[in-house]
């Protein structure tokens, strides 16, 4: 099993020897998932923090209607999780399925923990990785009050194409807080 991805994706947050990579990848174990399969379900704890190495997943939730609502996507070289889950140990409001067959690696909190005890610039480290997620929730929020439902998709499908081609309408739909109809609309307006 090959950690280069995750090594790599490491070093783009914090300048870090090739034995501390070593140590930190030594927690992560491998994992595949099949198309349509859950890493999380609602109601759940979440007991995983992920990493891609391979495939794209969906994280969502249901409203009280029942529609599904998407929070974000995450592709290779991107970590998923519900934070509040798993920081918390309470249940989960979020879904995780796997839009395709994918691999991740995966750590438990227990894990986690150990790994910060073990070598503490990883606590610094992902506290960066946080502050970045933070960062680009904020200014998907911002986004989602400034620009137009046309705007959105746009800047979606510019910003992640290789997201974006793997998705049906319906989910992007979902992740742009439009109804499937309309996105149809816009996209029909495109041409």
């Amino acid at each position: 099993m090959s950690y280069d991805i995750l090594k790599q994706n490491l070093k783009k947050h914090l300048d870090l020897s090739n034995a501390d990579l070593d140590l930190i990848c030594s927690y992560f174990k491998p994992a595949g998932l099949r198309k349509k399969e859950f890493l999380l379900t609602q109601g759940s704890i979440c007991k995983m923090e992920g990493f891609v190495l391979d495939g794209c997943f969906r994280v969502f939730t249901f409203d009280k209607k029942g529609n599904e609502n998407t929070l974000y996507f995450a592709a290779k070289d991107w970590w998923l999780m519900d934070i509040d889950s798993f920081m918390n140990q309470t249940p989960s409001d979020l879904n995780i399925q796997a839009l395709e067959d994918s691999k991740v690696l995966l750590i438990d909190r227990q894990d986690k923990m150990a790994l910060y005890e073990s070598l503490p610039i990883v606590e610094k480290l992902f506290r960066i990785i946080f502050q970045k997620g933070l960062v680009s929730w904020q200014r998907r929020l911002v986004r989602n009050h400034s620009f137009t439902s046309k705007e959105r998709y746009f800047h979606f499908i510019q910003t992640y194409p290789d997201i974006s081609s793997k998705l049906m309408d319906k989910q992007i739909a979902s992740y742009l807080g439009i109804s499937h109809e309309f996105l149809s609309k816009i996209k029909k307006n495109i041409k």
